[in-house]
């Protein structure tokens, strides 16, 4: 692992190279791969031996004929070594294959598993970086390549090993000028197979990268299905796509016919040492240097050999690509972690729920300044809005207090205790959040509900959907609390998914209370029941309300004005308006109950 990689506590261990990425996985399943090796030697040592053991009984043959033998008497030996050859090849792949069987489905789960365990561990502008859909497919591709990366070597190039070794010592026992010959075009011809199949890395890896975006491209598009219908842009999202298919298409075809030109070098040499040893073997033979048996053996070891070769140079393409694969995965995965816990940090303590922005100073990766020296203090038990126009520094403020960035300079604490200092996972169970636009996932009702406390019985996930007067539509669906919601909620109204949302936050319980305008995709109708929920839940805790709407907050203990990453005015609603200012100008020029997204001329 390079130094300068940061890891989150938790997170596993990961190596940055490709190489020692896969090794990392296999040194997991060692001993079972060991057995796998040992039975591939077995198996290949028997396939190269058998040419050996049809030597054995042609020359008993001819022997017998010569003789007057009895053929079978003659040959006796050599057919039952060609049986056990060949009854150890049967036993010894099954034997291998009974190992693969037991190793590679749960070696794909441990590295996906693994991939995924770290992912976790970064940041909300890693994941707002990047496709969903290209990051679930670089897990996949990763896998499946590492595991075909480690076949290519266990069931192409180790073999291929043990029966050149075997192959070289039977053909110096008939001929060494052969074996001679055999073994200086092996060894050049792998090796220029093998300078030439790297190059293929980076086309691979190119192409890899490609297909990610693609699929990034088509989960987005099927996610957005219901834009692309409301607006008749049918066409334009199959033009769209097409643009990024043609760029993927392009890179296939640098890759493959890369691959081609090699394969017409492997094979035409392949050919022509191929047709060479089998002629200079029969003019060994015509010469009387050489018996029947062994011609034979010689052209079969020869064609055995070379063929191998030949499939190595495919099997040295598809190594290549499957490490561009690894490498395109890891390049994106096995990054440093932006936010990560200090080690042995505490966990937080919250017991009254004071939250204290001290000179804190934060401006965005892309150069936006957002907080210059920001100082406010929100007392234990207190509610507060924010509120502003787009841009202002609300959402902001919220993040940082959640930690999904962290600031330059400064530091926030809560009830004293700064939240750089205590674990992540703290910070944010002693918070609860309830988003503009809720997360849900594609599970029952009863589960998106239990995610606020896992260990809620289902009674207390009924009595918290009863207070968000979720219950009522619950108990109308097909399969009521054990109803699937569909990919992000998509099966429920806006405000169905809201309700589950809140009842979520019921159900956690924590003891400071985020609202981004929780009631916005609600009707007047539910909005005032579900406020009647949200007034039950904000009792005894501290709370913070992003507003959209003034009227939602103008109960508030306590109203901040942002404008420009500053707070301008701070104060109850009726304290405010007596001041005439910022805040007095934003209550008259709302449009409907809502402020516009920016200050009109």
């Amino acid at each position: 692992m390079d130094s300068s990689v940061v890891i989150a506590e938790n997170a596993p261990r990961l190596p940055h190279s490709p190489w020692r990425f896969a090794l990392y996985f296999y040194f997991k399943s060692r001993y079972t791969l060991a057995a796998i090796f040992v039975f591939e030697a077995a198996q290949a040592a028997c396939t190269i031996l058998l040419p050996y053991a049809v030597k054995e009984i042609i020359d008993a043959v001819t022997l017998a004929n010569q003789s007057g033998m009895d053929v079978f008497t003659a040959s006796k030996d050599a057919l039952i070594l060609f049986a056990l050859l060949n009854l150890g090849i049967v036993l010894f792949s099954r034997a291998s294959g009974a190992m693969l069987v037991m190793t590679g489905p749960k070696l794909r789960r441990e590295i996906r598993k693994t991939l995924f365990s770290y992912l976790q561990h970064h940041s909300h502008r890693y994941f707002i970086s990047h496709f969903a859909g290209s990051l679930a497919n670089r897990i996949a591709e990763v896998s499946m390549s590492s595991m075909h990366a480690l076949w290519t070597v266990t069931f192409d190039f180790y073999p291929l090993i043990i029966k050149s070794v075997v192959a070289l010592f039977l053909l110096f026992n008939a001929s060494g000028e052969l074996a001679l010959v055999l073994s200086l075009w092996l060894g050049i011809y792998v090796y220029v197979s093998y300078l030439l199949a790297r190059r293929c890395r980076v086309y691979a890896q190119d192409f890899a990268e490609a297909r990610s975006l693609v699929t990034g491209k088509v989960v987005d598009s099927v996610t957005n299905v219901m834009n692309a219908k409301m607006f008749a842009r049918r066409k334009y999202e199959e033009d769209y796509l097409t643009d990024y298919l043609n760029h993927e298409v392009n890179h296939a075809l640098r890759t493959y016919w890369y691959m081609e030109k090699l394969r017409w070098f492997q094979y035409s040499a392949a050919m022509v040492l191929m047709i060479a040893m089998v002629g200079y073997a029969l003019k060994i033979w015509s010469e009387g240097d050489m018996t029947v048996g062994e011609f034979s053996m010689v052209a079969g070891l020869a064609i055995m050999l070379i063929e191998a070769a030949r499939g190595l140079s495919r099997s040295f393409l598809e190594f290549f690509e499957y490490l561009g694969n690894i490498s395109d995965g890891v390049s994106v995965f096995v990054q440093s972690h932006e936010i990560v816990d200090q080690p042995d940090a505490p966990a937080l303590q919250v017991t009254r729920g004071e939250i204290k922005f001290d000179d804190v100073s934060f401006t965005y990766k892309e150069g936006l300044p957002v907080f210059e020296n920001l100082s406010v203090t929100i007392a234990p038990k207190q509610q507060v809005g924010l509120v502003g126009f787009s841009g202002s520094g609300k959402s902001t403020f919220v993040n940082l207090m959640l930690r999904l960035f962290e600031t330059q300079g400064g530091a926030i604490r809560i009830d004293g205790q700064n939240i750089l200092e205590v674990t992540q996972d703290s910070l944010r169970e002693n918070i609860s959040m309830i988003p503009q636009d809720p997360q849900l996932f594609h599970r029952s009702l009863m589960e998106n509900i239990r995610y606020g406390r896992l260990e809620a019985s289902d009674d207390e996930v009924i009595e918290a959907a009863k207070k968000a007067h979720a219950h009522e539509f619950i108990m109308q669906t097909e399969q009521q609390y054990d109803s699937l919601v569909g990919e992000r909620g998509v099966k429920l109204s806006g405000g169905q998914r809201q309700r589950i949302s809140i009842a979520r936050a019921i159900l956690k319980d924590a003891p400071i209370l985020i609202l981004d305008e929780a009631t916005s995709s609600l009707d007047s109708h539910t909005e005032k029941k579900i406020q009647l929920g949200l007034e039950t839940l904000m009792q005894g805790r501290t709370v913070v309300v992003i507003a959209h709407r003034l009227s939602t907050i103008s109960h508030m203990d306590r109203i901040l004005v942002f404008d420009q990453g500053r707070i301008i005015e701070d104060g109850s609603h009726q304290q405010l308006l007596l001041k005439d200012g910022h805040y007095a100008h934003l209550w008259n020029m709302q449009a409907g109950g809502f402020l516009p997204e920016k200050e009109e001329a």
